[in-house]
């Protein structure tokens, strides 16, 4: 039962509003910058642009996502009211705050400096101060999380936590720590220079500290999809989840592997031997054992609904699926993006192949066909089968929203697969403009035509998207049925205690992450010539 809804709205809302803004931005880049048109008299605009839509989509939307679809795991997995709300609604109003903020320095020139801030620039200190707020912010939600889990334990001796609620909460506690990094690179490095209290920084401690965040980010912004895949498809497509455990498991070993992993985002960078970025590339390696276990198990999860709707043969079953459900068609889709972009990962994580695409459209093809691909379409499921249950209204658009993630999967295939072969031609990424009359580049032009045209189709499913949540709020009101999440084929009355808590799986993860980052940090400290001059950004001093 939900008792707070408008919490949960509020988040929602909040996130789908900056997202389809962000979404706009970044059609707009590709289109300044591709043939189609000339060149920008100020290309600051474009690095102005580039940085808020990476800061909201970065930051702001994928935490408003997890923090809402959160909440709600809390009152409908355990049953029970939240606890702390109006800490919960403190949390909220810092990200509001945070995000205007952040984004009044960004429009007005004064921090483009990317979402990954990109020192020894130095924008203004508002912008950081903007995102510092957002991370509090999502940091009171991790708090209740941990403190709705424990008082639903110590209510419930010997029980197991539902899956749902434990993946929340691993997700939680992967971001807290996850984001230890950006924070120390902001208090200690960043905002010093920002607010004047220094004309140096230590470029290389700062971006090391990044990449602490840097990639392990994608995993907290991974987790609700995942917990979608395991405690919502199934039970939408008339099905049941092949194994808890397994699940539990896949959760707990994302906490360990997903924080030691950040330096493989730096091996053009001097600083750090290459000793650990070999220790971080293996690491790299390792996260892809919870992502098999993900997939072998839902897979298994969807063969039991087809098994169970008569389907018969070795792939005859397939068949038998409900392709009309939506959530049928994201998970397929999001599997679909999940396997190119891992299987692009395997090539950022090698030492000797990242260097041919290092910094090019690659990457960016890359994290957007993962975050923006994989992981937002889940989000979209999320949205469609939580709406009901937040609104009391039906949620009849089956059609509307069959097409809608239709074309958000063919916009993200057309705007992702030429950022890789572009990437492949050696384009950089990240640039307001390209000659193509340059008889080098010119054979790059075609590949930016496609990425505007998949980028238009993905403004339209995100406008479609948002057309179908409003057109629910008109709807007539229902009593839907009880919200549930998947059962598992054997329902666990009780787990070993290292899977139904995380004292142990946090201890590795902090322990795992200090081995690894340890000695790099310390290293880059000690050494006197590290500090270099900062460059002010839109402000001279």
């Amino acid at each position: 039962m939900l008792t707070h809804k408008r919490l949960i709205l509020a988040h929602f809302w909040l996130a789908f509003a900056v997202f389809g803004l962000a979404i706009l931005l970044g059609e707009w880049q590709m289109y300044i910058r591709s043939p189609l048109h000339a060149w920008l008299r100020n290309p600051d605009l474009y690095y102005r642009s580039v940085t808020a839509h990476g800061t909201v989509m970065g930051y702001v939307f994928p935490t408003l996502i997890a923090m809402g679809f959160g909440y709600a795991i809390t009152e409908l997995a355990l049953k029970q009211s939240l606890i702390g709300v109006k800490w919960a609604w403190a949390g909220f109003w810092l990200i509001v705050v945070g995000s205007i903020t952040a984004v009044i320095p960004v429009a007005m020139g004064l921090s483009s400096v990317l979402y990954t801030f990109y020192p020894p620039m130095i924008g203004n200190a508002f912008y950081y101060i903007g995102v510092v707020l957002v991370v509090v912010g999502s940091w009171i939600w991790v708090a209740l999380m941990g403190i709705n889990m424990n008082a639903w334990k110590r209510a419930n001796p010997g029980r197991a936590v539902p899956l749902a609620m434990f993946a929340n909460v691993a997700g939680s506690y992967l971001w807290a720590w996850t984001a230890v990094g950006a924070a120390l690179e902001l208090l200690f490095q960043i905002l010093p220079a920002a607010l004047g209290w220094t004309t140096t920084i230590n470029a290389g401690l700062s971006r090391v500290l990044f990449s602490w965040t840097l990639h392990a980010i994608v995993y907290f912004w991974l987790m609700p999809a995942y917990i979608a895949f395991y405690t919502i498809v199934p039970r939408a497509i008339g099905g049941r989840l092949y194994s808890d455990t397994m699940a539990r498991i896949a959760f707990a070993m994302f906490l360990v592997f997903a924080m030691p992993i950040g330096i493989h985002h730096l091996f053009a960078d001097p600083e750090v031997g290459s000793g650990f970025k070999f220790v971080h590339s293996v690491f790299t390696a390792m996260v892809s054992a919870p992502t098999l276990l993900t997939v072998f198990t839902i897979c298994a999860s969807v063969e039991i609904a087809a098994r169970l709707r008569g389907g018969k043969g070795a792939f005859g079953w397939l068949k038998a699926l409900p392709w009309d459900n939506p959530q049928m068609l994201a998970l397929a889709f999001s599997f679909v993006m999940l396997g190119f972009g891992g299987a692009g990962g395997l090539i950022n994580m090698s030492y000797q192949l990242d260097a041919t695409i290092h910094n090019t459209q690659w990457i960016t093809g890359h994290f957007h066909l993962i975050f923006a691909g994989a992981i937002v379409i889940m989000y979209f499921a999320i949205a469609y089968d939580l709406w009901p249950h937040l609104t009391g209204r039906a949620m009849n658009d089956l059609r509307l929203m069959r097409t809608q993630l239709w074309l958000w999967f063919i916009g993200m295939i057309v705007l992702t697969f030429p950022w890789h072969y572009a990437g492949i031609l050696g384009m950089p990424r990240r640039m307001a403009y390209y000659d193509y009359s340059n008889p080098g580049i010119a054979s790059q032009a075609s590949t930016v035509i496609l990425s505007v045209i998949g980028g238009a189709i993905l403004v339209i499913s995100a406008m479609l998207f948002i057309t179908i949540l409003v057109r629910n709020h008109r709807a007539p009101r229902v009593t839907p049925a009880p919200f549930s999440f998947s059962q598992a084929v054997h329902e666990p009355e009780s787990v070993p205690v290292a899977l139904n808590g995380f004292g142990l799986w946090v201890g590795l993860m902090i322990a795992l992450t200090v081995t690894n980052y340890g000695y790099p940090i310390a290293q880059i400290i000690t050494q006197q010539h590290a500090q270099v001059p900062a460059i002010y950004i839109g402000a001279k001093r």
